[in-house]
């Protein structure tokens, strides 16, 4: 009996040991995921639920570093792209150009902007907690995954990458603070507002002047507060809020600096204040013509040409003389080259007024070559008939040979410029022409004296007419060639200066005139020239400063008032029962805020000095 109890014991033992060994593996792994899972329901729970914990307001600071990533992004954009080296942005949006990276960007950060300033008007700290682990995700496969795959260079090579990322770490600080502590339970107005003194109206002033700022922070305060009040009478309250709060900034100064009665405002302010506005209107009267002279002339570049083409037409004809030159056949001028060329025109005062506009590294030298660069491909018939069906007699300009400059192009500019010059209608010469067409003669014509008066700007364009003193006679000969390797005859003209020295016939000495550009940093201003800054920055500016002089009876009701604490409390009031949700007596305070507006003689009770015997 006691051997088949100690057996039956025996065997019963190992079942006991696995149900035992599978009862601690559960309660294991029960002790682990309730480890794990406790400390985030009370982390979790600690933030929804902070009434313990002090609320704070950061969401200025947090703002202000986005702004300042949003300033990296505009100025640094060429750090984000793959092939994008370094630019001037605004040399970039002049060439019509927005890359693709800078605006994907500019527009997710905008977005992340806008969501958080949601978030923050509806207090939501979960919504605000989902939204940072998402950012916090984002932003770290961004930088250090996708954005070295895209741009080839590592994340610890791209300096504005660091500087963004190292800005966005502060924001990511800043919100993880602001979820820990818990949104502040009211929002009471502009955080400039908070206090009067110099600085903050001078950033309340300057937060007024950024462009849809102001009304798109109405609108989207209007959209998720709420509210009892339409966006109209939300508009008014702000615009009511701003300008008490200006006021008040004034009222305080004045106490601050008091100004005795009948005493003369001291020249310091009067030559100060009154000295910087005079200062001011007159360098934008003057603005345009000053900037246009020195920017040609302080810090205008020098527009050399890099190609010049010269041709001769007759008429429809193909062109009888080609030829174009390039960088190695054009010369700078030096200094004893301008004064030997101001010594050769020292007695004619038109020329030495032309010439003094320029020094000598505006000037150039080009030699062009005497021979045509392309053969004259004419037709045999054409040229034969070609002196019957022009009209040599006529004094048309279109029947005319013209000499023409075509292409000047230059470093900056990149225009291409068109120079014409008809020949004087001379008999001889058309009919010694005739006569070299048909094979009748073989001596260079001796042209008329032409003269061409060649400036690097396309608008402005003289190419006089022979007839005066000072011009030079050109002579046009027909050359032809042939060869035992070709079919035919080969022909191409030839022009030379008349009654030159046999060694230089060759070559046709040109002085070329350039005008100094604006860099390319100024373009976009120097494009619009002296009438169009006059029209599109003198007048709007003198709009914008009339209207600081001009209808100023208009708000005398409303701007001077000697004290304005009253009502700037009463617009706290509506911003206070707002937060509290008090929307009846939101509605009840806008409406006693709007008759005290409609209302002269209960505005002046309302705005009087705080004495001692007067208590309303």
């Amino acid at each position: 009996m006691k051997v088949c109890s100690l057996t039956s014991s025996y065997f019963i033992k190992p079942h006991n040991v696995y149900t035992n060994l599978k009862y601690r593996q559960g309660n294991t792994t029960y002790h682990l995921v309730r480890s794990v899972s406790e400390p985030a329901q009370n982390f979790f729970k600690n933030l929804m639920q902070n009434k313990h914990q002090a609320s704070t307001d950061v969401y200025a600071l947090m703002f202000l570093t986005d702004m300042v990533d949003f300033v990296i992004i505009i100025f640094g954009f060429w750090a984000f792209g793959k092939h994008s080296a370094a630019a001037d942005i605004a040399s970039t949006l002049s060439e019509d150009q927005v890359p693709e990276a800078f605006l994907v960007m500019l527009l997710i950060h905008f977005s992340t902007m806008i969501i958080d300033r949601a978030l923050y008007l509806r207090k939501a700290v979960l919504g605000k907690l989902i939204f940072q682990g998402i950012l916090v995700l984002g932003i770290h496969v961004w930088m250090f995954f996708i954005l070295p795959s895209v741009t080839e260079r590592k994340f610890n090579q791209n300096f504005v990458a660091q500087l963004w990322y190292f800005v966005k770490c502060i924001y990511f600080g800043l919100s993880a603070y602001q979820i820990r502590c818990g949104y502040p339970t009211r929002i009471l107005g502009n955080f400039l507002t908070k206090n009067f003194s110099h600085l903050n109206l001078f950033l309340f002033q300057g937060f007024r002047l950024v462009p849809f700022l102001v009304e798109l922070r109405a609108v989207m305060d209007w959209v998720w507060t709420d509210t009892t009040l339409s966006l109209s009478n939300w508009m008014c309250v702000e615009d009511i809020y701003a300008n008490i709060f200006i006021i008040k900034c004034s009222r305080e100064t004045e106490k601050k600096y008091p100004q005795p009665k009948g005493q003369k405002k001291k020249k310091i302010v009067k030559y100060g204040m009154g000295g910087l506005i005079v200062f001011f209107l007159i360098c934008i009267i003057w603005f345009p013509l000053l900037f246009i002279s020195l920017v040609r002339s302080v810090v205008g570049v020098v527009n050399h040409p890099i190609d010049v083409t010269v041709t001769v037409k007759l008429g429809g004809y193909e062109p009888l003389f080609t030829m174009s030159v390039q960088q190695q056949s054009i010369q700078p001028f030096n200094n004893s080259q301008y004064e030997e060329l101001t010594k050769m025109f020292k007695d004619n005062a038109t020329a030495m007024q032309f010439i003094t506009l320029y020094s000598y590294e505006d000037i150039v030298t080009a030699q062009i070559e005497g021979s045509s660069g392309s053969v004259w491909r004419i037709s045999p018939p054409q040229q034969t008939g070609s002196h019957k069906r022009t009209p040599w007699k006529s004094s048309r300009p279109d029947s005319a040979p013209r000499l023409e400059f075509p292409e000047v192009r230059c470093f900056f500019s990149w225009r291409v410029m068109t120079i014409a010059s008809h020949f004087p209608f001379i008999w001889t010469f058309r009919r010694s022409l005739a006569s070299l067409l048909i094979g009748n003669r073989t001596e260079p014509v001796p042209g008329p004296d032409v003269k061409l008066d060649l400036k690097s700007d396309p608008h402005l364009v003289a190419a006089p007419v022979g007839g005066e003193d000072g011009y030079l006679g050109i002579t046009l000969s027909l050359k032809s060639d042939r060869s035992s390797n070709s079919s035919g005859t080969r022909e191409w003209w030839d022009i030379a200066v008349e009654g030159c020295v046999p060694p230089s016939c060759g070559v046709l000495r040109m002085v070329i005139f350039n005008d100094k550009v604006s860099p390319p940093s100024l373009g976009f201003l120097a494009g619009y020239g002296i009438m169009g800054l006059y029209v599109s920055v003198v007048l709007v500016i003198g709009k914008f400063v009339r209207g600081f002089f001009s209808e100023i009876s208009h708000s005398i009701m409303f701007e001077e008032l000697p004290c304005v604490d009253r009502i700037l409390k009463l617009c706290t009031d509506i911003f206070l029962v707002r937060e509290t949700g008090e929307l009846e007596l939101e509605e009840e305070l806008y409406s006693k805020l709007i008759f005290l507006y409609r209302s002269p003689e209960t505005m002046i009770k309302w705005t009087r000095e705080n004495r001692a015997g007067n208590r309303d």
